[in-house]
């Protein structure tokens, strides 16, 4: 059987992507639901409350999609990554109401992500590994702009497996790994606590703080700074230009998480060429 050249293994990343973004649709919409229906529950079993009855929120993988609106089971055809949303015209077959557009934007993100990495690492191990990395980061960021929540259901396992990874290593070595999850997650709490204690409020969710622990295990220690910069540019120009186009108020708090995830996938893909090219520019190389 002959080998497939690269440009077709970068193909078949991207049509994978499409599909795994139609699923990380349903993480995003659905997680946060039964999160909060769980901590109801617990709350009432800590307060030793009266258990009520309550239908949990459809679940993750065993409820087939439908519409949100008039709950139609969708058919093989609507449920097509991409594609189904432009052939329905972005409305729903059966109610006709709006289908939201994070459903195709979350599927092509994935789809032209996912090519990116293959294009970047070629076939092998780093590559499989880039993939579910890049994968997980789009649900936090989609989650976290929905509802300001990074679960630790998705930013934990991501912190071990970067700390697993570094024990072939695949990325950087063990002990890089354990010191960039350690200073990954003390800078931000310190930053945490610092502007808590000065100003009485909370700057930012503790999910932030596991996030970069997790792209600290996974890309070291010298990648951390290089994060917070971009994540704190990026922040800035899309915050701002959200605030002039007055689609979202000053008063109110931004999601830093989508920021640090960002950043933190550029750094993965291109970190290197942007440090070359940094050192070029300014004349230290």
């Amino acid at each position: 059987m002959p080998e497939l050249p690269l440009f077709a293994w970068i193909a078949l990343a991207a049509v994978l992507g499409l599909l795994v973004g139609s699923f990380l649709n349903v993480v995003i919409l659905r997680l946060p639901g039964r999160m909060a229906a769980e901590w109801r529950r617990e709350a009432r079993d800590v307060l030793e409350l009266e258990a009520i009855d309550e239908a949990l929120p459809p679940g993750i993988v065993r409820e087939p999609s439908h519409c949100p609106h008039c709950k139609h089971p969708l058919s093989a055809a609507d449920n097509i990554p991409l594609f189904g949303w432009l052939l329905l015209g972005g409305r729903c077959r059966y109610c006709k109401a709006g289908i939201s557009i994070q459903y195709p934007l979350v599927e092509l993100l994935s789809g032209v992500l996912s090519a990116i990495v293959v294009w970047k690492f070629g076939v092998a191990w780093p590559a499989l590994a880039g993939l579910v990395l890049t994968w997980t980061l789009i649900a936090l960021s989609g989650i976290d702009f929905r509802t300001q929540l990074l679960p630790d259901q998705l930013t934990l396992p991501l912190l071990w497996l970067g700390l697993l990874l570094a024990l072939r290593p695949l990325f950087v070595a063990p002990s890089a790994a354990i010191l960039g999850a350690a200073i990954g997650y003390l800078s931000l709490w310190s930053v945490y606590w610092g502007f808590k204690l000065f100003t009485g409020k909370e700057g930012m969710g503790h999910g932030d703080f596991k996030l970069l622990a997790a792209l600290g295990a996974w890309m070291g220690p010298m990648a951390l700074l290089p994060i917070v910069l971009l994540s704190s540019l990026i922040g800035a120009i899309v915050g701002g230009s959200l605030i002039a186009l007055k689609r979202h108020d000053s008063d109110m708090p931004m999601p830093f998480g989508p920021f640090i995830a960002m950043a933190g996938w550029v750094w993965f893909v291109a970190g290197n060429s942007l440090l070359h090219a940094y050192l070029q520019l300014t004349g230290l190389r």
